[in-house]
């Protein structure tokens, strides 16, 4: 067990030097900040609000006392490249880097691109000549010390999307701009809409989100995560729910304001009242996070408001340590069933009983799942209510009588815990019982739509990331499972399936095209098929064949092919009929009746006469006659000469 006590001491410890260093002259460190506005787009409808947001936020940090501040605006290609070059170089020496962009964006294949001003896109590759990635300008802002924010008022509707050409049927242009995570420490993206949907520009010369951000972003003293949260509310309220900003990115514990608090004496506290030092010592539990301190917290405050929100919290672990054994289960129980299943001379009885095991062991591992899920919703929404009440009660309570506070905002939905002791709780909070914190809206299509992208990533699939598990979406795992020699679960999303995709580096599912095209070097080309040929059910070329009374004509020729073919057969070979050349397609020999020559002194009259046993001298006392129907004539009823011997 966790010794609470102790740790409570060493909170009030830290807490008397963090008074001491507010006494002290607050010292932001060197700001730097670049603004874009990019309105007069060549080869596109022009934006009226970019050079104007761009103009207001600058104004607003230099107001600020930002050291410096970079103006510009409706930049090309070149000169923005040329402006993230030169700020990098600022950025160096600062401890706060932010980097503010106002016009259009573009998703591609899941990756942002800031569009500048001279663009053309005619085609989806030419966005990653044209257009800069956001991870250019993430690197540009790197080497600051302290804090790393960009923000982007470029999720507008984007005309560029309905005009190009797409050049690869698997790339996909999705509106709005995707989701990132940021790999460096302390970085924070803001956008003005959420993910892969589109923002406003109002009805006056500012967008909803640059007039919010003016307004909170350097409030002094403000945490920058907290003037973010205000500023989601303002444009929620302004465009009445349709745009929501979002932030994405982490930092750690301590307050970041843009602006630092002016200076101020030392607060006054009040003695420390029970429900205070039990809110205090969950707080202390909740940043510990594990079961021990949550147990700890639980024999010391049995009973209370605070006592249902560590139970809470207690179940949220409980269920992920659940989910983490009966996923090891379901590991050792499916390699016993494949072992079983490789052994030379199973049993047929072991083999039922391991598969049995297994789709237990599977099914245990989903229900865990689908708990933990619940558990993680649950603490969410009663973090959540717990700070919206004590924040209500800090402003109920005289100003003489308040204790410095240092709440942090939630940041997409993740709170965090306050370090510094706040005002009691009313008595109205402290009866609440755990049945009143119902679960808030759940993750899951937050998981479903991550899980899609990364199924387009690897190829596996060709719609939409909108995180609704359907049909679709389900063949495409299965499609994946059978690719990666995986066996996900495929009746609906997890982390588990998020991470295993993940894992996966470039492609993963073959290329598949439409029915009339083809995989050919990395793309889909139609396919041609030659005259006399059509395209069939397998997207396969195959030869037209003969209808009706044609088909049977062909199939009588045949067989009188086949009659013909004789090896014994006599005459030419020239005119001998063959598979290749039979006798019904090759041209009938000219008969002429020859000259009547005189009688050779021989057995023969000198004359020739050819039938289809081929060709012989006329005897002596015959003579040669022409006759349509002849037995030995060329061509039985086809008419020729005849030998007539008397």
């Amino acid at each position: 067990m966790m010794n609470l006590s102790a740790l409570r001491i060493w909170h009030r410890l830290f807490l008397a030097v963090v008074v001491l260093l507010v006494c002290q002259p607050a010292w932001a460190g060197r700001r730097v900040a670049l603004v874009i506005g990019n309105s007069a787009y060549q080869n596109a409808p022009p934006l009226p609000n970019p050079v104007n947001d761009g103009a207001m936020i600058a104004t607003t940090l230099r107001d600020a006392g930002f050291d410096v501040v970079d103006s510009r605006h409706d930049l090309g290609a070149v000169e923005m490249r040329r402006a993230l070059r030169d700020f990098s170089d600022l950025a160096r020496d600062a401890d706060i880097a932010v980097i503010y962009y106002a016009g259009h964006g573009l998703e591609v294949d899941g990756n942002n691109y800031l569009i500048p001003v001279d663009a053309k896109l005619e085609r989806d590759a030419d966005v990653y000549d044209e257009g800069l990635s956001l991870d250019r300008v993430l690197v540009a802002i790197d080497p600051a010390k302290q804090l790393r924010l960009v923000i982007l008022d470029a999720c507008r509707d984007n005309p560029f999307t309905k005009t190009m050409k797409r050049t690869m049927v698997s790339r996909s242009i999705e509106r709005g701009l995707a989701k990132v995570e940021p790999t460096s420490p302390n970085t924070l993206i803001a956008y003005s809409a959420k993910a892969g949907s589109t923002a406003l520009d109002g009805n006056s010369k500012d967008s909803p989100f640059t007039i919010a951000l003016s307004k909170h972003l350097t409030t002094p003293g403000l945490d920058v995560r907290r003037a973010f949260g205000f500023v989601r509310d303002d444009v929620l309220k302004s465009t009445g729910n349709r745009q929501e900003p979002f932030v994405y990115g982490s930092l750690g514990g301590e307050d970041v304001p843009l602006v630092p608090a002016p200076t101020k004496a030392a607060p006054t506290t009040a003695a420390p009242s029970p429900q205070s030092e039990a809110r205090s010592d969950y707080e202390l539990a909740l940043q510990i996070g594990n079961k021990d301190a949550f147990n700890a917290f639980l024999a010391q405050y049995p009973e209370g408001y605070y006592a249902n929100l560590a139970r809470i919290q207690l179940a949220k672990v409980e269920a992920e340590d659940a989910r983490i054994a009966a996923t090891e289960k379901a590991q050792k129980a499916e390699q016993e069933r494949a072992r079983l299943a490789a052994d030379s001379a199973p049993s047929e009885q072991q083999l039922k009983a391991a598969e049995a095991n297994a789709k237990a062991a599977e099914q245990a591992r989903i229900a865990a799942e689908k708990a933990k899920q619940v558990a993680l919703a649950q603490a969410a929404d009663a973090e959540k209510k717990r700070i919206a009440a004590e924040n209500s009660a800090s402003s109920d309570i005289p100003s003489g009588h308040r204790t410095a506070t240092n709440n942090s905002a939630p940041v997409n939905g993740a709170p965090v815990a306050p370090k510094a002791a706040n005002p009691p709780v009313p008595e109205s909070l402290k009866q609440t019982e755990v049945a009143t914190l119902t679960p808030g809206p759940s993750p899951q299509a937050d998981i479903s739509k991550s899980v899609q992208i990364e199924l387009r990533r690897v190829g596996c699939l060709s719609g939409p990331a909108d995180g609704e598990w359907n049909n679709a979406t389900r063949r495409s795992l299965t499609l994946f499972n059978r690719n990666a020699g995986t066996k996900l679960d495929v009746k609906a999303a997890s982390l588990d399936t998020l991470d295993t995709i993940k894992g996966k580096e470039g492609r993963v599912c073959p290329l598949v095209c439409e029915h009339g095209f083809k995989a050919s070097g990395g793309h889909c080309s139609k396919i041609v098929c030659a005259d006399g040929s059509f395209l069939n059910e397998d997207n396969e070329c195959e030869k037209r064949r003969a209808k009706g009374a044609a088909a049977r004509r062909e199939r009588d020729r045949e067989r009188r092919n086949d009659s013909y073919r004789d090896d014994s057969y006599e005459g030419s070979s020239l005119d001998r009929p063959t598979r290749e050349h039979p006798m019904s397609e090759r041209p009938m020999p000219e008969f002429r009746v020859p000259r009547p020559r005189a009688m050779n002194r021989g057995g023969s009259t000198g004359q020739i006469v050819c039938g289809t046993h081929g060709c012989q001298p006329v005897q002596r006392g015959c003579h040669i006659e022409y006759r349509t129907t002849a037995q030995g004539g060329p061509v039985e009823g086809g008419g020729g000469n005849v030998q007539i011997c008397n």
